[in-house]
């Protein structure tokens, strides 16, 4: 079954990218939609590596493995294609999927650039199926409850935001526009490099300096966020500025997992609550013991899901099921997935016009971008949008074309 024909509740699934160990992020997502039997099928793993594929399907239920996409879709007509492969690749594996009637789910950003997130929006269109993206920060349990804490107005109307975040900006972005009001209207950045003890990055790349950022945005709603980005080598976990994000009204503030309300200036912890299922220690809900308390509830313990990052695997796959089902918008979907991705651009666009303002949405392409498209043009030889099947047998690997030239993930 496909998007053109008759949709039923259950959908299939073809996850493309086995996970190199147990705890990738690629068998978490395994797991999540193994126990998310309402609502998915797994009909196929893809992945290069055969021995992975060995691994997971002695593990998980899946009807068939793969070793390249163009088999899978001579096979197969899954309902859902979900890319987890390395971020250079997802615009090959989203355009391919759709082109064969494939809803799409893709791993964070939005895309390389918008002119590629444009294409893979328009072929989706013109294919009649849905593109989402498994942005997950905005749907942790905590900041769900962070989300009801702002709706009921405890701290008045946010007036004041700070974000720091290590790389991979996108995600605290995601995660501090949840819970302001409006859209952001215009970016002020500042970019500098710093050397640093030799090290190597993500993508196996040998560096001896890390790039930080700096910004001001100013929202419609009224806030203004400070965001950092720290010269802190990743995967580093001590440094002085710490990933996380606060907002405050004139009532009180959010500070990491602790509520203050000025009234009392008493600081109210954001509490977990646990239950017991099938043997499991599963987070039941979220609260914090206001008056009255405000509650966030875990809507997977039957399926036995309760970690933060598993409960926000489970909401984008779920979501997306819905939207598919019922013919409406993903929940986070190309345009929040742009609106995300434009402010780390913004921010590297103001600071290349010497500290300019830069108004939002951004109109022509960036430095930034062209240098991206540029760069994946030399790496891989294709252009993706016009030459992708060209790509398919592509090997690419963890480092992306973004490094270079912003070192993001």
């Amino acid at each position: 079954m496909n998007a053109s024909s008759e949709i039923s509740d259950r959908l299939r699934i073809a996850v493309l990218g086995a996970g190199t160990t147990p705890r990738a992020r690629a068998r978490q997502y395994l797991s999540t939609i193994a126990r998310l039997t309402d609502h998915y099928e797994l009909c196929a793993v893809c992945d290069r590596d055969s021995s992975l594929l060995q691994e997971v399907s002695d593990e998980y239920p899946i009807e068939s493995c793969f070793t390249n996409i163009r088999s899978l879709f001579e096979a197969q007509r899954p309902d859902v294609v979900l890319s987890l492969t390395p971020k250079d690749s997802h615009i090959v594996t989203a355009l391919t999927a759709a082109r064969h009637g494939a809803h799409v789910l893709t791993e964070i950003p939005v895309a390389l650039t918008r002119r590629y997130a444009d294409a893979i929006a328009r072929t989706c269109m013109e294919n009649g199926v849905l593109w989402e993206i498994a942005e997950q920060v905005w749907l942790w349990p905590r900041e769900r409850l962070k989300q009801r804490i702002v709706e009921r107005e405890l701290l008045g109307k946010v007036s004041h935001a700070r974000l720091s975040y290590l790389t991979g900006q996108y995600h605290g972005f995601s995660g501090i526009r949840a819970l302001l009001e409006g859209n952001a209207d215009r970016v002020l950045g500042y970019v500098g490099e710093v050397e640093t003890e030799p090290y190597v990055a993500y993508g196996g790349e040998a560096e001896s300096s890390i790039q930080w950022e700096s910004g001001i945005i100013e929202f419609s709603g009224g806030a203004t966020c400070l965001f950092e980005k720290p010269p802190r080598i990743f995967p580093s976990s001590a440094h002085a500025y710490p990933t996380g994000w606060q907002i405050e009204g004139p009532k009180g503030h959010l500070t990491g997992d602790r509520l203050t309300l000025y009234r009392t200036d008493e600081p109210l912890d954001l509490l977990e609550h646990f239950t017991n299922h099938e043997g499991e220690r599963v987070l039941e809900a979220v609260r914090v013991e206001t008056d009255p308390p405000v509650v966030w509830e875990n809507p997977f313990i039957q399926y036995g899901i309760g970690s933060p990052d598993d409960v926000s695997k489970a909401s984008i796959l779920t979501g997306f099921h819905d939207a598919i089902v019922r013919g409406t918008n993903p929940p986070y979907g190309v345009i929040n997935g742009l609106k995300d991705y434009e402010l780390c651009l913004a921010i590297r666009e103001s600071a290349r016009r010497n500290n300019q303002w830069i108004s939002l949405p951004l109109g022509e392409p960036t430095d930034l971008e062209r240098q991206i498209e540029r760069e994946f043009v030399r790496r891989y030889g294709h252009d993706p949008i016009e030459e992708t099947d060209a790509l398919l047998d592509t090997p690419f690997g963890r480092s992306a074309t973004l490094w270079p030239f912003a070192h993001w993930l």
